[in-house]
């Protein structure tokens, strides 16, 4: 029996980034090369661990991936096989221990995991081996992973890791890093992306994101499959899984589409700047303005300001400038701090927008506060009118499967009309991509892909009710 999912307001949601590289005499700097490409899937934290001679080294620390790391101390981490991990800020969450890779000694050896994602009955988990006397050292869910593959009921399995792989529900990518062999994990429905690629001496790269192959010169071989593990021992690579391939509808996150992954990757078979350019496309057929200009809301509505400006005939403006030294807005713990960083990170060229009707392009609108911000940014810069098209339905949802918007009181589209938002936005009119029109751009079949933070479709339950005293326990470590 499965574990019913306990509410937890403090829970770790995290958003992450990995890479793994085995088989390299420099794997400890690929690594941080890849770490590097994929910064924009996490700015609070970076960490790298390699094996040496029998042995794992780890380095982590709270920044950005060249604040944590630099020569002096990727020397000592210098090594044929390592994996690396970025992480995205989230309230509460925010400490030197949630620092990934988690490395811990266990009855067989060292072992150290890195995690994107978020597991929806972590808290049930944990409080299950808590109540069993285990001691946690992190607030992060991904601990959890470690006592399981550590209970005793999986290490008497065939397949240790296989088993506790079987008692986890929600999203997983996971890289393990053993003294030995590297093994890189996705969920059996596919939530997170995670690749394979090699280079040219043979040795093999797996990254979150293509775009860190990219950056380390690997080619791309294949997507790691949902419910697969792949192993990588040097330059050799052998596949098992912990589920029958094929035997549960893929859940691909189309929020990876719409605004985390960077526009040079490939995610679920699909560049994700074609993507982004053909939602542009639909928006204009769904939402035509009549307007002077079509201005893009950087860094992610670029693309689809293209698809848009391209299928309406409208040219595009740069109605403004970006810094590339603030940090991406919507992973900033409160509020405050992200309407600081737009603040920071986007100033209007007021000779652009001033005395122009101006179709605005944003790719989504989670909270509505600093969409509002840019807006009014705008409207201060002389702007004509604003018809703000978004290339994205409404969120209404929760995300409980790694996105940093579990509480739908935060969800601007929740519970409000599309009027009641063009009035708190301060705009002229407004128009979202419809779901079908969104999905219509993707190239995988609409089912194989998670909208739950758009239609409240859930592909596995989220809100079990919970009776603490009937808890039941996972199958594998009931006692």
């Amino acid at each position: 029996m499965n574990l019913p999912i306990l509410p937890d307001a403090d829970r770790i949601r995290e958003y992450c980034g990995l890479i793994g590289i085995s088989g390299h005499a420099d794997a400890a700097e690929l690594a941080y090369r890849g770490l590097y490409a994929q910064q924009h899937r996490g700015q609070e934290s970076a960490g790298i661990c390699s094996a040496r001679d029998g042995q794992l080294l780890r380095h982590a620390g709270m920044g950005l991936v060249t604040d944590v790391f630099d020569a002096e101390r990727l020397a000592p981490l210098r090594s044929d096989m390592a994996i690396g991990h970025v992480r995205y800020s989230t309230t509460g969450s925010c400490a030197d221990a949630n620092a990934q890779p988690l490395l811990v000694q266990y009855r067989s050896g060292q072992v150290a995991i890195a995690h994107n994602g978020n597991l929806i009955n972590a808290a049930g988990l944990r409080r299950f081996f808590e109540d069993g006397g285990s001691l946690f050292q992190t607030s992060s869910d991904t601990e959890v992973i470690l006592h399981l593959l550590a209970s005793p009921a999986c290490m008497e399995q065939d397949d240790a890791l296989a088993a506790a792989l079987r008692e986890l529900q929600g999203a997983f990518s996971l890289l393990f890093i053993f003294p030995d062999r590297i093994e890189a994990v996705r969920d059996a429905h596919g939530w997170r992306p995670l690749c394979l690629g090699r280079l040219a001496d043979g040795a093999w790269v797996v990254a979150s994101e293509t775009c860190a192959l990219d950056m380390v010169d690997a080619e791309y071989v294949r997507d790691v499959a949902p419910g697969e593990i792949v192993t990588l021992r040097g330059r050799d690579l052998t596949s098992r899984w912990f589920v029958p391939p094929g035997s549960i509808t893929p859940a691909h996150c189309i929020f990876e589409h719409v605004y985390f992954s960077d526009p040079s990757s490939d995610v679920f078979g699909q560049n994700v700047h074609r993507f982004r350019v053909e939602t542009g496309r639909q928006l204009a057929r769904e939402a035509p303005a009549v307007a002077d200009i079509v201005v893009p809301v950087p860094n992610c509505a670029r693309c689809a300001a293209i698809g848009y400006s391209e299928e309406s005939g409208l040219p595009r403006g740069r109605g403004f400038t970006t810094s590339h030294y603030a940090e991406r807005s919507f992973i900033m713990p409160t509020q405050a701090q992200r309407d600081l960083t737009v603040k920071m990170k986007l100033n209007v060229i007021r000779e652009t927008v001033r005395g122009k009707r101006l179709v605005v392009v944003e790719d989504s609108v989670v909270r509505g506060t600093t969409t509002r911000g840019k807006m009014g940014a705008l409207r201060k810069a002389g702007a004509k009118e604003i018809h703000l098209r978004v290339a994205s339905p409404p969120i209404k949802h929760p995300c409980y499967f790694g996105i940093d918007f579990p509480d739908p009181r935060e969800l601007i589209a929740n519970g409000r009309t599309v009027d009641q938002i063009r009035d708190f936005l301060e705009v002229d009119s407004l128009a979202y991509l419809s779901l079908d029109g969104m999905l219509a751009c993707a190239s995988n079949s609409a089912t194989n892909y998670c909208t739950a933070c758009f239609s409240g479709r859930y592909p596995i339950p989220v809100n079990a009710p919970v009776d603490k005293l009937g808890l039941e326990r996972p199958r594998a470590i009931a006692r």
